[in-house]
């Protein structure tokens, strides 16, 4: 994806041992991509008495093959009366060379790139040692809290805002040159990064969220307290915001999963009770179909006295057909007019016995009249 080529240089372990006062190699790594802007982010407090800040700045890693941001951080200065000099990238030609920063009694040239917050591209204006004490530019350093006597105030204009490059040289970049003072120092006697600052990078290469194509110039952990240590963090101005998720949305889908279930019990029950009452069929002869709802919860309350009246019509209602059990009903009423008339012949029997006495008494006079 980046075109990239990379140089190594080594200084020689016997120039090492003829200059015992240079303690580190000069490494150069090119890159042929340009890095991204300097983000813009808020320092935070100093922790304590003999911290230096150390501005943070963009490295490429070539497993990763991508630029990521290492956070500005407070620093233990190795010993009294060093500073920092920040490293910076620098063009030549098509690529881009990085030079390592490094611990020294003066600071050195820095590719005049505005780091801010002290660093604003010639030396440092955030403090100065005195007495084996470091001086606090409270104008530019955010003392926060923290008690300390060894303070003053000097302003400082710093031009953030007006650029943000952070590259020296090349078509875009900053246009500077080291002064006599600055090349002194940098040929002076150095000392490496510590090794809270080298855990640093190792830490900030390890993130994915800090790579530029991940955070794409505004990485969510700016800066941090303490070198190694990224517990609170700051986090860039117009950064991408720490994974805002969407639980309130999830927890309100199952509010309507669960109260769709509950109007299917109801019907289903209701149905349940339909067939028993049978009183479909007869709404099936009611045309308004639309009634039907409200008829279906009364019949199952009807449905106890329809079952009470086919025991009263046992004969007759088994030939009928259920639907029709509310005209069996009208049926006893006129089988029950024809009862009285089983009356009559009981009063004829009554009749009849005068006839006979009738004759008899007249066959036994003429008997009796004979003899």
């Amino acid at each position: 994806m980046f075109s990239k080529s990379w140089r190594l240089s080594i200084v020689p372990a016997l120039l090492l041992m003829l200059s015992p006062a240079l303690s580190t190699a000069q490494v150069d790594v090119s890159v042929s991509i340009a890095p991204p802007e300097l983000p813009v982010y808020d320092q935070p407090p100093l922790p304590g008495d003999g911290y230096i800040w150390a501005p943070g700045y963009w490295a490429w890693g070539d497993d990763i093959q991508d630029y990521y941001w290492v956070p500005g951080t407070w620093v233990e200065a190795p010993q009294p009366d060093y500073l920092w000099t920040p490293g910076y990238w620098a063009a030549n030609g098509a690529l881009f060379i990085w030079h390592e920063g490094y611990w020294g009694p003066q600071v050195g040239f820095y590719g005049g790139v505005n780091y801010g917050y002290g660093y604003g591209g010639r030396g440092y204006e955030g403090g100065y040692w005195q007495g084996g004490h470091l001086f606090y530019n409270r104008a530019v350093v955010n003392v926060g809290s923290t008690h300390i006597t060894n303070v003053y105030n000097k302003t400082v204009v710093n031009n953030i805002s007006v650029t943000r490059v952070s590259f020296n040289g090349g078509n875009g970049g900053v246009r500077a040159e080291p002064t006599a003072a600055e090349a002194a120092a940098g040929r002076d006697r150095h000392i490496e990064a510590t090794s809270a600052q080298r855990q640093q990078v190792q830490t900030a290469r390890g993130n994915p969220e800090l790579r530029a194509a991940s955070n794409h110039g505004h990485p969510a952990i700016a800066a941090t307290p303490r070198a190694g240590n990224f517990s609170n963090p700051i986090p860039a101005r117009n950064a991408a915001p720490a994974r805002n998720a969407t639980v309130g949305a999830e927890r309100a889908a199952p509010q309507p999963r669960l109260s769709t279930p509950r109007p299917a019990p109801e019907n289903a029950g209701a149905r349940e009770n339909a067939p028993p009452a049978r009183a479909v069929p007869q709404e099936r002869a009611n045309p308004p179909r639309e009634a039907t709802p409200s008829r279906e919860a009364a019949p199952p309350r009807e449905a106890a006295p329809v079952r009470e009246a086919p025991p009263r019509n046992t004969a007759p209602p088994r030939q009928a057909t259920p639907p029709a059990a509310v005209e069996p009903r009208r049926e006893p009423e006129h089988t029950e007019a024809p009862r009285p008339a089983p009356k009559p012949p009981q009063a004829r029997p009554a009749p009849k016995p005068p006839e006979h006495p009738a004759e008899h008494p007249a066959e036994h006079p003429e008997d009796h009249e004979h003899h």
